[in-house]
């Protein structure tokens, strides 16, 4: 089962990465607001990640890791 992570305290809420998910399951946390002001990426329902990484290749900050 793949596991993505997000380092939450550095996004930016910019949002690109829940348009590429394919499982749709990547949102945005509008329930948290980090340390920049931003509301950050995460992921509903892990079990549903195919692991295809595409979210974290259109992270333009690097926030994302997927591990396999």
């Amino acid at each position: 089962m793949a596991r993505v992570t997000f380092r939450a305290d550095r996004c930016k809420g910019c949002g690109l990465c829940t348009t590429v998910c394919p499982k749709k399951i990547v949102i945005m946390d509008t329930e948290t607001i980090n340390e920049k002001g931003f509301h950050p990426a995460t992921v509903i329902e892990m079990e549903k990640c195919i692991g295809c990484a595409m979210c974290a290749t259109i992270c333009p900050d690097c926030v994302i890791k997927v591990e396999r």
